[in-house]
């Protein structure tokens, strides 16, 4: 594995956009983007995760985690913009590692993506078929053929994502737009709604006590618990430092617009634009939404029900007898996770379309239709996140996909680094501010997040990782078009060398 740490200079990386057969549709601004940032952003989190975590991990004290998410994901949306500025080119964290520290570890980050965005649509294809049973009055969606369990209502939603964005990113763009109005509306509903029915003594206590004999321990609880010696990571100042990395999960998807940069009209202005445009919107939302929650119900009524049921939003307001405001926070939610899994899915098809351009993946997968889309890659993602959407239990999912966010988020900021010291000649449409400091504390806060992850997360995620070596390995690197191409340069320069006198 001696050409392990070959780059791919940012020269070759944005000509590679322009072959024939593999080139993306350049139509989007940065309205399209933030709408696709605030489209994905907005829903795993508000619709299926603030809930089961303030119940079960943080009590009241859930906004702080958000805030803490929050402040991490800033750090590394302030990388991502800088990098998409200067390498705008489909793959995000895939690409820019490619271009910093070699063909290896961009397979590494290129793996995770996948667990990121692929497991990602699936949780939250999950969710989705949740919130359908509770409208049609069924539990998730689901039927049982003999012993095995299909969420049919989740290969429902796939399906339909798969087709609208085979058709064109411009039409799921507008799509998009559209439903996430809705979608923003409905949050806003909630937070206006959910004001009148606060009751301060449900902010009491603020930090529940630790709660040692709840599930949480072994290797059930962080890492950073496991290493301090800490009895469980549920409730107290652990439990709001796990919650922070549990509800990163909510975050996920502002980096999706850096994996649409090659689709840009603008990329070196536009991308930065969106990126921190709708991570800010998000964030205020957010936090106004943990707020009010936690006033409205007791964290203790949120807590995971006997028959493994998880709290959502609606749980609130039903249990303050708002029926009315539980059924639009349902359809609300059933329409903005649409787009959820929607840009999950776009994204993970542009990572995977980029890994398939370089040969690290079959190239047959990288073709593009006559719409300008990666029609194959498209089925393919569908079929992986069908397949993690009906065979594993969401709350399983979480965790590994924050575990491989956290770390292409590392490898980013310490590329921000990397690119500033080896090219500082590159033009740079935005540059992060206070470099190295500001990637070195955003790598700082990733791992920090990632040690509050349970122990079984990262036995799970080392799994994931030693079978994406064995595929790097077995076929990435024996395929891999940069190193066909030093190969051809190799024989010239020989060729060359023998021929003269």
């Amino acid at each position: 594995m001696a050409g392990r740490w070959r780059t791919k200079s940012v020269e070759q990386s944005i000509a590679d956009t322009d072959e024939p057969g593999t080139r993306l549709r350049r139509d989007l601004s940065w309205w399209h983007l933030t709408v696709f940032g605030v489209s994905v952003v907005i829903g795993a989190g508000i619709f299926t995760v603030t809930a089961s975590t303030a119940g079960n991990i943080t009590g009241p004290a859930i906004w702080v985690s958000f805030l803490i998410a929050a402040t991490t994901c800033g750090l590394a949306a302030l990388c991502y913009a800088e990098f998409s500025s200067t390498l705008p080119v489909a793959g995000s964290a895939y690409t820019f590692s490619y271009a910093t520290f070699g063909e290896f570890l961009a397979w590494v980050i290129g793996w995770n993506l996948v667990l990121e965005l692929a497991i990602g649509a699936a949780v939250v294809a999950k969710g989705w078929s949740s919130y359908l049973g509770m409208i049609l009055g069924f539990q998730a969606g689901t039927v049982i053929f003999g012993s095995v369990m299909l969420d049919w209502g989740a290969l429902l939603i796939v399906g339909l994502v798969a087709v609208l964005l085979a058709l064109g990113t411009k039409l799921s763009s507008h799509f998009s737009a559209v439903v996430t109005a809705i979608k923003v509306g409905v949050v806003v509903l909630v937070v206006i709604v959910g004001a009148f029915y606060i009751k301060r003594a449900n902010y009491s206590p603020f930090i529940p006590p630790p709660e040692a004999d709840h599930a949480g321990t072994g290797v059930d609880q962080s890492v950073l618990s496991l290493l301090t010696g800490a009895q469980t990571s549920h409730y107290g100042w652990y439990g709001v430092l796990a919650g922070a990395s549990i509800v990163f999960f909510a975050f996920i998807g502002f980096d999706i617009v850096a994996t649409m940069a090659e689709e840009t009209k603008h990329p070196q202005r536009d991308v930065p634009r969106g990126i921190l445009t709708s991570l800010a919107i998000v964030t205020v939302l957010y936090v106004a939404v943990s707020i009010v929650l936690s006033g409205m119900v007791p964290y203790t009524e949120l807590r995971d029900r006997p028959d493994g049921r998880h709290a959502n939003l609606a749980t609130a307001f039903t249990a303050n007898g708002v029926h009315w405001a539980s059924k639009i926070i349902s359809i609300g939610a059933l329409a903005g996770l649409t787009t959820v899994v929607m840009v999950l899915m776009l994204g993970q098809c542009r990572v995977l379309f980029a890994m398939s351009r370089d040969g690290l993946l079959p190239r047959q997968l990288a073709k593009t239709g006559p719409r300008g889309t990666p029609v194959r890659i498209t089925m393919v993602v569908a079929l992986l996140v069908a397949l993690a959407a009906s065979a594993f239990p969401m709350t399983k999912l979480e965790e590994m996909v924050n575990v491989g966010t956290l770390f292409a988020f590392v490898l980013v900021s310490a590329g921000v680094i990397v690119l500033r010291r080896t090219r500082p000649d590159l033009p740079r449409g935005f540059r992060a501010p206070w470099v190295p400091l500001l990637p070195i504390t955003s790598v700082c806060a990733c791992v920090w997040l990632m040690l509050n992850l349970t122990g079984v997360t990262w036995i799970r995620f080392g799994v994931w990782m030693a079978v994406g070596i064995v595929i790097y390995a077995g076929y990435g690197r024996r395929h891999s078009v940069v190193a066909a191409r030093e190969a051809q340069a190799g024989d010239a320069e020989l060729v060359a060398d023998t021929a003269t006198p």
